[in-house]
């Protein structure tokens, strides 16, 4: 009987290890000696267990021994029906939820400050966005949560939808009332499904914002490696009782590489239990970096390092005490101007920052002197650089209009237009600052003066605007009329 202190996939790869098995498969690298420079940078161990599939190891596509024993403890440590490894990143479990849930046609209720991944997935299976504009702090400029008013209005506008998606958390790390809106999907024939990147540690943690299948969602795309400790670009999906475990693989099937990276499903495992066994002691830790943090930030004044004081109910049904968001626009600066000095000039590397404010990552792994040092940072950049702050936009959000599917829009013909003379048109494109990757504009959304000169000061301020076609994004497409 395994327990949450056992790692399959890593006891298998260990046993690989000590048989001095020679290869004849893929990787090319053959344990580094095909590509020393690589093996000098990572290491001789760590490219000895870049494997490929293998009846010892399993198959990511078809589990029948180590890796599903792996997902059943996955499953049982979060608490949830089934649970898949996911390779391409926490966009790939987006998108398998979207996808198992929707087909061409079928409406989906979602916030519109949704990550790109989701989406992208509309425009893969031609599923209809039914958008709710979410909250928006005056004060912050910051778009919170599903207000539940709306969305109870959403459904009963359009009965037929198959889904609700929500965020829990937000980038800032702002929730929606989840428990009711589980509730209200089922009592409606709906599926609930939960984006969960930033939300790992609510399953582990004491005091934490409801996680998504304890609060009774369908599906919840959890990014292990944001806070979970894994390796970049691994993530969990997890499926209620109500979700057909062998349809949900057939999705991941569709679009997840057939050559799983052992590297990333092994660091899954060990994450895993490190969760389980360590995971109560590393949230409390990272609580109180996080909020010794905020109090020393809002202590030097100008800054605004908000907390759940801003928590009311609905739009911010909770907040996540581990995430440090600072407002930025009282000294004068925009939140990337922060976060670029902090890399330019104190080597600190932020999350993000937008126009208004900056999320610091803050996990068990930080150390007291880290913390101590960005303390110091920022009150050095309010000393050195703070302005007036007159002419600065306020606001990060700007509800669409919505006038095509996001589907119809990207794969109908196209004009190239200069971004300035695009006002009216409809956009065939997507066009996000990245981080967050929450697109300004969506294929299928009318573009207007007011995006554009959002826009227009993102750049200004030296926002990274990725998503079109032209990369410099002086031209954009707009669909041909």
């Amino acid at each position: 009987m395994l327990s949450q202190n056992d790692t399959p996939i890593y006891d298998a790869l260990c046993r690989l290890r000590e048989t001095g098995l020679v290869h004849f498969d893929v990787p090319g690298h053959k344990g580094g000696r095909g590509n020393k420079p690589l093996k000098e940078f990572l290491g001789g161990e760590c490219l000895k267990n870049d494997v490929n599939s293998m009846k010892p190891l399993d198959n990511l596509c078809h589990p029948v021994s180590v890796i599903h024993d792996s997902e059943e403890l996955a499953a049982q440590a979060f608490g949830a029906h089934s649970a898949f490894f996911m390779v391409n990143g926490t966009t790939a479990a987006v998108q398998a939820m979207i996808l198992s849930a929707c087909k061409a046609g079928d409406k989906i209720i979602m916030p519109r400050n949704v990550h790109r991944s989701a989406i992208n997935a509309l425009v893969l299976c031609g599923a209809v966005p039914v958008y709710i504009n979410p909250g928006v702090n005056q004060r912050l400029g910051i778009p919170l949560g599903m207000a539940v008013k709306d969305v109870e209005e959403a459904v009963k506008a359009h009965p037929d939808a198959k889904a609700i998606l929500v965020n829990n958390p937000t980038y800032y790390g702002i929730c929606s009332n989840l428990p009711y809106l589980a509730k209200l999907a089922h009592d409606h024939g709906m599926l609930l499904l939960a984006d969960e990147a930033h939300g790992t540690h609510f399953y582990f943690g004491e005091n934490m914002p409801a996680a998504a299948i304890h609060a009774g969602a369908d599906m919840a795309a959890v990014s292990m490696h944001k806070t979970g400790g894994s390796l970049t670009q691994s993530s969990f999906l997890l499926c209620g009782s109500g979700v057909s475990a062998g349809h949900v693989r057939q999705i991941i099937n569709l679009t997840q590489t057939t050559s799983g990276s052992y590297l990333l499903m092994c660091s899954l495992d060990l994450a895993r239990r490190n969760l389980s066994l360590n995971g109560k002691e590393m949230c409390r830790k990272t609580v109180e970096f996080a909020a010794y943090a905020r109090e020393e930030i809002n202590g030097m004044g100008g800054y605004y390092a908000f907390g759940d004081e801003i928590v009311n109910g609905d739009t911010v049904y909770a907040f996540d005490p581990t995430k440090l968001s600072v407002h930025t626009r009282d000294i004068g600066l925009a939140g990337i101007e922060v976060y670029d000095l902090m890399r330019e000039e104190y080597d600190i590397q932020l999350e993000f920052g937008d126009i208004g404010n900056f999320l610091a990552i803050i996990t068990a792994g930080d150390r007291a002197l880290e913390i101590e040092r960005l303390i110091s940072a920022l009150s050095e950049i309010k000393r050195l650089h703070s302005r007036d702050k007159a002419g600065m936009l306020a606001q990060e959000y700007i509800s669409p209009d919505v006038v095509t599917t996001p589907q119809a829009a990207f794969y109908s013909g196209k004009t190239a237009l200069p971004i300035g003379e695009s006002a009216g048109h409809v956009c065939g494109e997507f066009v996000m600052c990245y981080p967050p990757g929450i697109p300004i504009l969506a294929p299928g959304e009318r573009i207007t003066e007011e995006i554009l000169t959002y826009i227009a000061y993102a750049k200004e301020k030296g926002c990274v605007l990725t998503g079109a076609e032209d990369m410099a994004i002086e031209h954009i497409n707009v669909v041909a009329e």
